[in-house]
């Protein structure tokens, strides 16, 4: 592979890159279906016809704002939690990123994935299955934390991880969406409030949840 091919397929990277952070911000606002390519070229430095060639169906761009979103969500809430030590430190960890990530507009929507799983959870096909999937990874994670806290100690025996790990994104689910409709960012001090008070009541010590 010559040189100029290299720089072509550079180029060609960078501008899907582009076109797929404006996708995963737009979707973040108005939904999936709002997509285009004819909207993504007016926000993305490239045509219509270009990103047309990139993606070739509105459901394959559709699947890479999915793949992206889901990047970006790793990098911002996964990664900054991998330092802490497995088992509840990191689980705290999570919780903090998560709500950073929402807090700050990581995404201009919100969590772009509590825009998607509404506007998808009765549909069926690719799109559906790639949401699914990404929620599944994330709720696997969080229940590995809590699994692996509890074999430690660090959470009482008996503990329950898919319940725990239920409660605690139903209430981070909730700080983004009462935040979002209320303006309010108060919310995000209360959902750690109540994830800090669900697990020392699961006997975590409360002086390792700071």
């Amino acid at each position: 592979m010559d040189q100029s091919t290299d720089l072509r397929r550079a180029r060609g990277d960078r501008t899907r890159r582009a076109v797929l952070d404006s996708a995963v911000q737009e979707a973040s606002v108005l939904g999936l279906d709002a997509l285009s390519f004819g909207a993504l070229a007016a926000s993305a430095p490239v045509n219509k016809s270009a990103i047309a060639g990139l993606f070739g169906s509105k459901e394959k761009l559709q699947l890479a704002a999915v793949e992206r979103a889901a990047e970006i969500y790793t990098e911002h809430v996964i990664v900054p939690a991998r330092s802490a030590p497995r088992g509840l430190p990191r689980l705290w960890a999570l919780v903090l990123a998560w709500t950073e990530y929402s807090r700050s507009r990581v995404f201009r929507g919100g969590c772009f994935f509590r825009t998607v799983e509404v506007e998808f959870d009765m549909r069926e096909g690719a799109v559906r299955d790639a949401v699914v999937a990404a929620h599944r990874s994330w709720e696997s994670y969080v229940e590995h934390q809590v699994r692996t806290a509890t074999d430690a100690g660090e959470l009482a025996p008996g503990t329950d991880p898919d319940q725990v790990e239920f409660e605690i994104n139903a209430l981070l689910n909730a700080a983004n969406d009462r935040s979002l409709l209320f303006g309010d960012d108060a919310v995000y001090r209360r959902a750690e409030a109540a994830v800090r008070a669900l697990l020392v009541a699961h006997g975590a010590d409360p002086d390792a949840l700071r």
